[in-house]
């Protein structure tokens, strides 16, 4: 009994988990090992006490206690089509891999989809890196929250989870990038301004619906002309299809990435439609799909490069215990105006 008691009031223990699990310490070994010989029944009942018990592995314990493993992950929740297809991604990658080239850090990427979250926890969890920065997570990541309390962590945009409002995030005022880019075409003189909203169980695509709702209201406009897309060009085709048959005549677009606003180009020049002559379009991020569309694509720059260094210096600060860094830090925006949008004749 007084060895139980041991057991259970200081830090759990492998033998905790495998207790609590009801498998033996070895299956617990292998499954925060990720080992693929272990079923996911069982995997789903030793992650569950591992979370109960609040367990760390023990070589955690001692990377904390003596020395660091010198590598940081970017987590990106997306799959490995999407993740090479979207510049964003690329460009956040690129301003981590930059600000860690002078030091001894080592990157990973992992690309997580819905059957592999649990093996993503449990590579965090077995003290493979030091950090990890968490790019472009949904509503339904309550897991990283979890986590945060074990590894340092920060996020690429301000989470969606109420309880990771705490945690640490790098971001840009997209409520803001929004009413910019709608207020730039109601500076034009355009009245009937839809928009192409991105996913709101996203953060961006949340937020810029609100700031295009924001200008909309203030200048007393048509609030319905809304319709939704996943962030892609073929999305942003569909969407703006479907403006075009059920509203009346529209004379301006704010898309909520230039992905979906290059992706409208094609909808409205397949519908005899002209940029700008007919219909301005503003898109949002700034990168290679608004630089090449045709005509050039005015848009919202958010430096997503320049995103990638502040959280990979963010969390060189959390994982030398720096307890002066900010929740949230964020990042300038800027309206990058191009030949997409021309004042309404």
């Amino acid at each position: 009994m007084t060895d139980r008691t041991i057991v259970t009031s200081s830090a759990p223990t492998l033998e905790a988990v495998a207790a609590r699990a009801g498998v033996s310490r070895a299956t617990v070994s292998r499954v925060v090992n990720s080992s693929p010989k272990v079923t996911d029944e069982v995997v789903a009942l030793v992650t569950a006490a591992i979370d109960e018990l609040g367990y760390v592995p023990n070589r955690v314990a001692r990377s904390l206690a003596s020395k660091k493993t010198q590598a940081i992950a970017v987590i990106v929740p997306e799959t490995a089509s999407k993740v090479f297809d979207d510049p964003f991604f690329s460009s956040i990658v690129q301003g981590v891999a930059l600000h860690l080239a002078d030091t001894e850090y080592t990157l990973s990427l992992l690309m997580e989809t819905e059957t592999s979250s649990a093996k993503t926890r449990r590579y965090l969890r077995g003290g493979n890196v030091d950090g990890a920065l968490i790019v472009s997570h949904h509503v339904s990541d309550h897991s990283y929250t979890q986590l945060g309390a074990t590894v340092p962590m920060v996020f690429a945009g301000r989470p969606l989870i109420p309880e990771a409002i705490e945690g640490y995030y790098v971001d840009v005022d997209n409520v803001d990038g929004a009413r910019m880019a709608t207020q730039h075409l109601i500076d034009l003189g355009h009245t009937r301004i839809a928009t192409i909203a991105g996913r709101t169980d996203m953060p961006g695509g949340h937020d810029r619906l609100d700031g295009w709702r924001a200008a909309i209201a203030n200048a007393g406009l048509d609030d319905s002309l809304v319709t939704y897309g996943d962030f892609s060009p073929a999305d942003g085709a569909t969407a703006m299809r479907s403006l075009l048959h059920n509203s009346e005549r529209i004379d301006a677009v704010f898309a909520a990435n230039d992905q979906m606003a290059v992706g409208a180009y094609s909808a409205l020049r397949s519908a005899g439609l002209r940029v700008p002559d007919d219909i301005s379009v503003v898109g949002f991020d700034n990168d290679r799909y608004a630089a090449t569309a045709s005509p050039p694509l005015t848009t919202v720059d958010q430096s997503p490069e320049q995103m990638g260094d502040a959280m990979a210096g963010i969390l060189l600060r959390l994982i030398d215990g720096d307890e002066t860094v900010p929740n949230a830090t964020m990042m300038p925006l800027e309206l990058v105006v191009r030949e997409s949008t021309a004042p309404r004749a």
